[in-house]
């Protein structure tokens, strides 16, 4: 239907709403080069951290401690990280370079932001992880009752940042995936 001016309510919207788009294109590019510097400061240590094996190498290259169920630990938490803080810079270099039309903003960038901040969270925890592996590797043998003070320690930056973060996450994804004023979502999956 249109009004007296031949206007629809979506193109009514649009123009009623221009610094509702402005504004949430600023909030997004904020919080995705706030988070993408994150992202990029745990790719880079667990990157480092996977070249500076605990414990060192044998004259074959062979690391000392291959047996060890802590370096599988630490290997695999290490692994982890670097993909998913890959993962999550991606999904925020996405949203830097979005062109942030009024359809983006339905699935396209909430999801990707959701994405992003998840893939964060997981590298996060997962280089804590692999930070009270190596730690446990290395002073194990003079300290035996290291294991429990480094994991209480190593996990307060994840809870923190699960504490601080979720309400956001949990906003994204119930207004991109919950029940909607506007109708039928966008078709688009992450463009």
């Amino acid at each position: 239907m249109k009004n007296y001016a031949w206007k629809t309510p979506r193109n009514l919207f649009t123009e009623e709403h221009k610094s509702l788009i402005e504004q949430g294109e600023k909030w997004m590019k904020d919080t995705a080069l706030s988070c993408s510097v994150v992202a990029a400061l745990v790719v880079t240590v667990v990157f480092a951290a996977a070249f500076t094996l605990p414990g060192g190498a044998n004259d074959k290259g062979v690391p000392i401690y291959i047996n060890n169920g802590p370096f599988i630990v630490f290997v695999a938490a290490d692994i982890l990280a670097l993909f998913s803080g890959s993962t999550s810079l991606l999904m925020f270099l996405g949203i830097m370079t979005a062109r942030y039309s009024e359809r983006d903003f339905l699935r396209s960038l909430p999801m990707k932001m959701g994405i992003g901040l998840f893939a964060l969270f997981l590298s996060i925890a997962a280089m804590m992880t692999a930070f009270g592996a190596s730690l446990h590797i290395i002073l194990y043998h003079k300290v035996r009752w290291i294991l429990a003070p480094i994991g209480l320690v190593a996990s307060v930056p994840s809870i923190l940042f699960a504490f601080l973060q979720f309400p956001l996450l949990a906003e994204v994804v119930l207004s991109t995936f919950g029940p909607s004023i506007f109708g039928k979502q966008s078709d688009e999956i992450i463009a």
